[in-house]
C-alpha cells in the first residue's frame, strides 16, 4: 500500500512518495519515464493551463501624490482660509492674508524676494510667463528681466486681484508650484496669525495615488515598477505600479514607525473614472511580485520527490488501469499550484494527487 505525504523542499510545497514494504520505488535511471506500471492513486487531478502570480494583498487608501506644506513668507492674519479638497489652478487664490489673495502661479522656482523694475532672474522669467498665460502680457517680451513693460503688466494683473497696482510683486504675494494642485488640508484657519515658516495649508498633486502599509519582510514588493491591482470600495479594479515609498503622514521623520513600510502606488490612467467618493475611501491593493502566463500547472500535492542519485520531481500519470511516474521540471508556485513542464506532459493529462 503506497502512502503520499507533503513536505516543503527548497521553499516550495512538493509531494513525496513514502514507500511501505514491497512497494514500487520511484528513482533510478534518470530518464523521462521513471518507473513502470504502478497502482492507481486514490485521487487524481487534471493538468491545467493557468496564469500564476505571487502576490500579497494589503489595505490601502486613495490619496494624492507629492504632499507638501505651503508656508507663509510674511507675517499676517488669515482672512480667508484654504478650502480642503479644492483644486487650485494658475491665477487663483490659495488663501487670503490681511484681506489680500495669495495667488498660485506655475513654475519650479519659489518666490524668494520682491520682484520689481531692475530685478533679473529665473523667478522673473516664470512670472512673465504666467502674466502672458493669464492674458496680462500683451506686447510683453518674456525674458529674465523685470522692465517697465513687466511693471505695466503686473499693474493690470494687480487691479484684477483687488491689490494696490504698485507694479511690484511683493514677497508672500504669490506661490509658485509646478502645476495645478489639490488642497489636502487647511493648517491655518480663519483669524489665525501666521508668520514666516508657518504652514498655512498642505497641498498635493492632482494625480491620484494609493498608499498602503506593508511589513518590513515584504521589502521585495516595494521596488519601483512592481505591478499592483487596486480594488476600490465600489468593486472597481484598477491597475497600477509602485512609484516609491513615502514617510507616513504625521511623522516628522524621527518617530516614524519601524515595523512597516508605506508604499505609494500610481494608478494607470490617472484620475479618469474616479469619483469624489473614491478618493476618500479605502482600497484593497494586490502586489504582484512575479507572474507566469499560460503555463501548465498542478496542485503542489501532485508533485512527487524522486528517490535516487538524480533526485528531482515527478508526476504519477494515470493511464487506463495503471500509472507511471514521469519526471518533470518545476517552476513558480502560487496559490497552492505549481508550474510543471516536460516532454511527456500536456494539458488534460490525469495525475495522482496526495490526500489526507
Amino acid at each position: 500500500m503506497r502512502r503520499r505525504t507533503c513536505f516543503l523542499v527548497g521553499g516550495a510545497a512538493a509531494a513525496v512518495t513514502a514507500l511501505g514494504a514491497g512497494a514500487l520505488t520511484y528513482g533510478g535511471g534518470g530518464g523521462e519515464d521513471e518507473g513502470g506500471r504502478g497502482d492507481l492513486p486514490s485521487a487524481t487531478v487534471a493538468i491545467t493551463r493557468a496564469d500564476l502570480a505571487q502576490s500579497k494583498t494589503a489595505d490601502g487608501k486613495l490619496d494624492f501624490a507629492q504632499r507638501r506644506a505651503v508656508k507663509s513668507a510674511v507675517a499676517g492674519t488669515v482672512t480667508v482660509a484654504a478650502r480642503k479638497g479644492a483644486t487650485v489652478t494658475r491665477g487663483q487664490a490659495l488663501y487670503e492674508l490681511d484681506d489680500k489673495p495669495v495667488t498660485l502661479l506655475y513654475g519650479p522656482v519659489p518666490a524668494f524676494r520682491e520682484m520689481k523694475v531692475g530685478a533679473r532672474g529665473s523667478d522673473v522669467l516664470e512670472l512673465e510667463r504666467n502674466l502672458v498665460a493669464l492674458g496680462y502680457g500683451r506686447g510683453l517680451y518674456v525674458d529674465p528681466r523685470f522692465d517697465k513693460a513687466t511693471e505695466a503688466a503686473v499693474k493690470q494683473w494687480q487691479k484684477s486681484l483687488n491689490r494696490t497696482p504698485t507694479g511690484r510683486v511683493g514677497q508672500g504675494h504669490v506661490v509658485f508650484q509646478p502645476e495645478q494642485i489639490t488642497v489636502v488640508r487647511a493648517d491655518a484657519t480663519l483669524a489665525d496669525q501666521v508668520g514666516p515658516d508657518t504652514a498655512v495649508l498642505t497641498i498635493a498633486s492632482t494625480r491620484p495615488v494609493v498608499r498602503a502599509e506593508l511589513d518590513q519582510s515584504d521589502v521585495s514588493l516595494v521596488a519601483k515598477g512592481t505591478r499592483v491591482e487596486v480594488t476600490l470600495a465600489g468593486g472597481t479594479t484598477r491597475r497600477g505600479r509602485v512609484t516609491g515609498t513615502v514617510q507616513p503622514e504625521g511623522s516628522d521623520g524621527k518617530d516614524a514607525a519601524s515595523d512597516g513600510i508605506t508604499v505609494e502606488v500610481t494608478l494607470d490612467g490617472g484620475a479618469s473614472g474616479l469619483s469624489g467618493k473614491d478618493t476618500t475611501a479605502t482600497a484593497s491593493v494586490k502586489f504582484v511580485s512575479e507572474s507566469r502566463k499560460d503555463v501548465l500547472t498542478v496542485p503542489v500535492e501532485a508533485v512527487v520527490a524522486l528517490r535516487g542519485a538524480d533526485g528531482g520531481y515527478g508526476l504519477q500519470v494515470v493511464e487506463g488501469t495503471g500509472s507511471r511516474m514521469v519526471r518533470v521540471e518545476t517552476g513558480m508556485t502560487a496559490d497552492g499550484r505549481i508550474e510543471v513542464s516536460g516532454s511527456q506532459i500536456k494539458e488534460g493529462l490525469k495525475v495522482g494527487v496526495a490526500t489526507e
